[in-house]
């Protein structure tokens, strides 16, 4: 397959530096403010840009702060005011499983590339992942930007979304979340109660949580690089469940089923054959980052690559053809 999937989006410009301690206070929220931003808006292009907007707001409101409450009470409202303006009238961001079914493995299956604003998309760890000590904090942080979970927050109501995340993922008290949102505590918490009810029934419960990296982990993905830079589309769909799934945004089709996914790789996809594959932090968990073969010399970015493994196999395959996402992660537009 070849395809020109990028789109032509500018990174967000960096804010301007902080002049004094207050400034760099604020930016110093910086980044949990990207991560709640980006599990509202399941975009990282979004959640910078609706980030950059909050801290502006705050830069110019700091004179007129009263102190009432913490300075970080103060910034997450503003950032959820931005967020719920940003959804306002807006579809919702999907991946490609909630739209239709399984795909044949056939080029004529692809169709056309979707906009970017229709996807559930993936953030670099480093821009949503706050460094922490304790153990438990971080695990609950790496769970709440896995892909299938921000992909089931959109499922609920923006401001259902804004409650769920304040209070189970940064365990805020039910009547600051209140106080934030300017409604009661008892709307706190039935807004609380539906919301956890949409994520069950959808079935985010029953998804296997990111367990550690451990050794067995690791020799499974080695073995998936290994695979997929020899292009040994034989080795590669011996370490799939027969249950596989791999997703392509920004196209609709997505396969189930190891033969399908080989059929697939062999066929339509044989053009991502020399691609070279380097290791990044995305969603709280491993993935990589495709180059792929240039006919000019060298590799140019292809895709962000999402690996999920349940039970000592690769589980789930979510590529995303979008070479824009490249910078975010900090890497380079070409590999020699």
């Amino acid at each position: 397959m070849s395809v020109s999937t990028s789109r032509a989006r500018a990174t967000t410009a960096p804010a301007p530096a902080p002049a004094g301690p207050q400034e760099q206070h604020l930016e110093g929220h910086r980044v949990e403010l990207t991560g709640y931003c980006y599990r509202m808006l399941g975009s990282a292009f979004d959640a910078e840009d609706a980030v950059q907007e909050t801290l502006l707001r705050a830069w110019r409101g700091l004179a007129a702060f009263d102190g009432r409450s913490s300075v970080r009470t103060w910034v997450y409202r503003i950032a959820t005011n931005v967020c719920l303006d940003l959804l306002r009238g807006r579809s919702r961001r999907a991946v490609p499983t909630d739209l239709a079914g399984p795909s044949a493995p056939v080029l004529s299956a692809l169709g056309e590339p979707r906009p970017a604003g229709e996807w559930v998309g993936p953030a670099p760890d480093a821009r949503v992942l706050p460094a922490g000590e304790d153990p438990a904090e971080v695990a609950v942080a790496r769970e709440s930007v896995r892909l299938a979970f921000v992909a089931t927050l959109q499922h609920l109501p923006p401001r259902q979304r804004a409650v769920l995340i304040l209070r189970d993922v940064l365990r805020w008290r039910a009547d600051e979340v209140a106080g934030l949102l300017d409604t009661s505590v008892a709307a706190v918490n039935s807004a609380l109660q539906r919301a956890r009810a949409t994520l069950a029934a959808r079935g985010v419960d029953a998804d296997p949580p990111a367990a550690a990296l451990d050794a067995a982990h690791r020799e499974l993905l080695d073995r998936y690089v290994r695979a997929f830079e020899r292009y040994d589309i034989d080795a590669l769909v011996a370490l799939l469940r027969a249950d596989a799934v791999q997703t392509m945004p920004p196209y609709r089709l997505w396969l189930r089923g190891a033969g399908d996914i080989g059929r697939w790789m062999t066929g339509p996809g044989a053009g991502c054959a020399g691609s070279r594959l380097v290791p990044v932090a995305v969603n709280g968990s491993p993935g990589f980052a495709q180059y792929r073969r240039d006919p000019a010399g060298g590799h140019r970015p292809f895709s962000i690559q999402l690996v999920g493994c349940s039970g000592g196999r690769v589980a789930r395959l979510n590529y995303f053809l979008d070479p824009a996402l490249f910078p975010l992660f900090g890497l380079p537009d070409r590999l020699p």
